[in-house]
């Protein structure tokens, strides 16, 4: 890495994330949805869209039909959650994302100012920049940890980004496996979670890849995951101040009616939206593009976030610790967008997707990576060489 000759590695308090990147085509006409979501393309096709569908095309996408939603028995003995009423109506956002103190970021900023001021700067920077605080079985004290995040967040009148990352059987057993053992021990866990935001206000990303990895489970383990997802939405609907996202994957990853089929059977109308891109690189536009086109099929005026904490660059079709990449638009609250309500950066920048291109495991802070996502975004150009020759 440049002006980075020795990786710093920090243990950060959370694994990361592998998001699916198969290319499908986002808008392709092949898959079959479910009812609903046959509706809403069909109210779709009104729309002039012809310029998203050139943006989006690509290959015909792969038929991934959804089952009817029915109750499900979970694993545990854990019943199927009741019948959901809808969601409360849109709360106004906050006007301002909270920033964890003590980033891994800024430590390895001031192990640097000596030596290298400049890079210093650069990672003190991404060290002010809000970033998500994940959760999952590393968190000894889910409640009382959430409790403090919300509480410290409102004494400065922000609100803070919680990625529950807990399902059992994550991330299909890859980098970052793991998750509770069973459906009942998860529903008690995201309790506490809930239960640690309480009256108070949290933007809550709930476990990214659930969805884009139904696939890699048996029917069971699906109809289960579906029931989880669905009682944990339905869970902190008693706590108004949580606004929930359920994880919504990426362009690259589902066709836009699967994408929603799979949203909408887990109860993401009982929600106030979905997130997109977390933990990926697809760009923001290919990204408010998708988000707007799920949310369209879905209706009941769900919203979006996405995750530009490294999509500065976009995708080259690799997941982990891709080089070439940078660090996206800021986090904000504010975005602009008539469906998405914000830019955030929910996996922070610089901690590893897992030991791949000589990165240490999987939600370990990499120093290296780190500077070279704030170069290619923060470091103005180069001004072009000029030939004296000439």
């Amino acid at each position: 890495m440049a002006n980075f000759s020795a990786s710093v590695a920090n243990m950060h308090d959370s694994p990361d994330c592998r998001c699916s990147s198969v290319a499908t085509d986002p808008i392709s006409p092949e898959v079959t949805p479910r009812q609903r979501v046959a509706v809403g393309l069909s109210l779709l096709s009104l729309v002039a869209l012809a310029p998203l569908a050139v943006a989006l095309a690509c290959q015909p996408a792969e038929d991934h039909s959804v089952k009817p939603q029915k109750p499900v028995e979970l694993k545990g003995d854990v019943k199927a959650p009741p019948a959901a009423v809808p969601a409360a109506p849109l709360d106004p956002m906050p006007r301002r994302l909270w920033t964890q103190p003590g980033a891994p970021a800024k430590k390895v900023a001031d192990a640097l100012r000596a030596q290298n001021p400049d890079d210093a700067a650069l990672l003190d920077r991404m060290a002010k920049t809000p970033a998500g605080v994940w959760l999952g079985g590393w968190t000894k004290d889910p409640k009382k940890t959430v409790a403090s995040i919300v509480a410290e967040a409102a004494r400065t009148s922000a609100v803070p980004v919680l990625v529950a990352y807990n399902i059992p059987n994550r991330d299909c057993g890859q980098h970052s496996a793991g998750g509770k053992a069973d459906g009942k021990s998860y529903l008690t866990w995201i309790s506490e979670v809930a239960a640690g935001v309480g009256s108070g206000d949290a933007i809550v990303v709930l476990e990214p890849d659930a969805l884009t990895q139904l696939d890699c489970l048996t029917a069971a383990q699906r109809e289960e995951r579906l029931g989880l997802l669905r009682a944990a939405v339905t869970t902190f609907q008693d706590h108004p101040g949580a606004r929930v996202y359920l994880d919504g994957g990426h362009p690259d990853a589902l066709s836009v009616t699967e994408m929603a089929a799979r949203l909408d059977e887990a109860g993401v109308h009982q929600s106030r939206g979905f997130a997109l891109n977390v933990s990926n690189f697809v760009s923001t536009k290919k990204n408010i593009l998708y988000g707007d086109q799920v949310a369209r099929i879905l209706g009941d005026d769900l919203r979006y976030v996405i995750d530009t904490s490294r999509n500065g660059h976009g995708a080259n079709g690799e997941w982990c610790n891709p080089f070439g990449r940078a660090l996206g638009e800021d986090p904000t609250l504010n975005p602009g967008l008539r469906r998405g309500d914000a830019f955030l950066w929910v996996k922070r920048p610089g901690e590893s997707d897992g030991t791949c291109h000589g990165g240490p495991a999987a939600g370990q802070f990499w120093g290296g990576y780190a500077l070279e996502l704030a170069k290619a975004a923060w470091e103005p150009e180069l001004p072009a060489v000029v030939d004296a020759t000439r």
